[in-house]
């Protein structure tokens, strides 16, 4: 089993910065690969961004030049630098990781964290 808290969402104006953390606890030595996803309202939810446990990234285009994914694996935790935000970056932003091989994930959720950007 592996616990995900997210922290660190909020409020914040078009153009401004926001950083998210995701902290994970249990079975951390699993754990393959941690991102970001969101779900803005009405929508399903997103792949915005993953990391893997050797450093390898990926981001959404959507996302890529304004948000940045980085691990600390001595901490088991996952951060996402957001800058530049979007209203359309408005979502419930969720941790993951997966602790499952390449061809048969398994994932495990955090509770989400709410991004709003509004002026």
């Amino acid at each position: 089993q592996v616990q995900l808290v997210e922290s660190g969402g909020g409020l914040v104006q078009p153009g401004g910065s926001l950083r998210l953390s995701c902290a994970a606890s249990g079975s951390v030595a699993s754990i393959r690969i941690m991102g970001w996803y969101r779900q803005p309202p009405g929508k399903t939810r997103e792949l915005v961004a993953f990391i893997t446990s050797g450093g390898s990234i990926i981001y959404t285009n959507s996302v890529k030049g304004r948000f940045t994914i980085s691990r600390d694996n001595a901490k088991n935790a996952v951060y996402l630098q957001m800058n530049t935000l979007e209203p359309e970056d408005t979502a419930v932003y969720y941790c993951n990781a997966d602790t499952g091989g390449p061809d048969s994930p398994y994932y495990y959720w955090g509770q989400g964290t709410q991004v709003t950007v509004a002026s």
